[in-house]
């Protein structure tokens, strides 16, 4: 089944025949129909993963006078789809006048940077290992807090992440990523925390606390140029970002979820703040995630070129 995110349409006359352009966006895919008359008669499309996967659709159609309708189909920005209709060299139809049907250079940049043969899919092929440990971490916190409580759920969480720092000392996988040693340090002042402050409602605050601290780290890496933190996590990330703007970003990113947080656990219940934490914190960190890196990616270089 696949997951539609957005649909564009586009409605014209072609030789007294009605024609309807339709492009729809899924999760790892674009695909693009025209109707002729009510009637689809063309078709295509082509998945993000695929080589010049974003590449303008291009379909040809027979008209009721014999002649051909060239329609073109393509993003002609971040977010919108264009269509140009064309009979012969005339021009019949053109959704934005004026705008290529072409990404930004920035996003192009970036897509290469996520499916591009070194891009940011084939990183999280090789780092497989490291997300699954995630996972399974955070699948760890939620079972383990149903089954007890949440400042034993703390605990043990952290214990398991420190067996995998102990573990990670005698195998060649990589099972802790790039900020392992960024890592390990909230994993420490996590389990100190849910051990000083016995109770649901310190545990629940602990991601606050450690979230407001992680985004100080990374805003205080972002003023002095994103020289340390910056490089090590923008390898992770597709687009070559610039590392102090990644921090930057990050760092905002970092006070909004623990503001978010905050507010689940003082307005919430526990198994409200429970099911945010394990299923909605990690798609909004994701998606702040996208923002950022679009962010860091239209650096004033990127800025530069796409006003090209």
């Amino acid at each position: 089944m696949k997951l539609l995110l957005w649909r564009y349409r586009q409605r014209f006359d072609a030789a007294g025949q009605a024609v309807v352009v339709t492009t729809r966006t899924y999760a790892t895919r674009w695909d693009t129909d025209v109707q002729l008359d009510g009637k689809v008669v063309a078709t295509t499309g082509a998945s993000y993963f695929a080589p010049d996967g974003l590449a303008n659709h291009s379909l040809i159609m027979r008209l009721a006078d014999g002649r051909d309708l060239a329609v073109t189909a393509g993003y002609n920005s971040w977010t919108t789809v264009g269509v140009v209709a064309r009979i012969g060299d005339a021009t019949l139809f053109e959704s934005h006048p004026g705008r290529v049907l072409a990404l930004p250079q920035s996003a192009n940049r970036m897509m290469e940077g996520t499916y591009g043969k070194n891009g940011n899919v084939a990183k999280m092929r090789e780092n497989w290992p490291s997300i699954a440990c995630d996972i399974a971490l955070g699948l760890l916190f939620y079972v383990v807090a149903k089954l007890t409580d949440l400042p034993t759920a703390a605990i043990v969480s952290a214990c398991a992440g420190l067996a995998l720092v102990a573990v990670q000392r005698f195998v060649t996988v990589d099972l802790l990523g790039g900020m392992a040693l960024f890592g390990t340090v909230m994993l420490l002042i996590s389990a100190a925390f849910s051990i000083a402050f016995q109770s649901d409602w310190a545990v629940m605050m602990r991601s606050t606390i450690i979230g407001g601290i992680s985004a100080l780290v990374f805003l205080g890496d972002a003023a002095l140029g994103g020289r340390r933190l910056g490089p090590r996590l923008a390898r992770y990330m597709p687009g070559d970002p610039d590392p102090r703007r990644l921090m930057l970003g990050m760092g905002l990113g970092g006070v909004g979820m623990a503001l978010v947080n905050g507010a689940t656990a003082m307005l919430g219940s526990k198994d409200q703040w429970l099911f945010y934490t394990t299923f909605l914190d990690t798609p909004l960190a994701f998606a702040l995630v996208l923002v950022t890196v679009r962010f860091a990616v239209r650096g004033p270089a990127s800025a530069a070129g796409d006003s090209q």
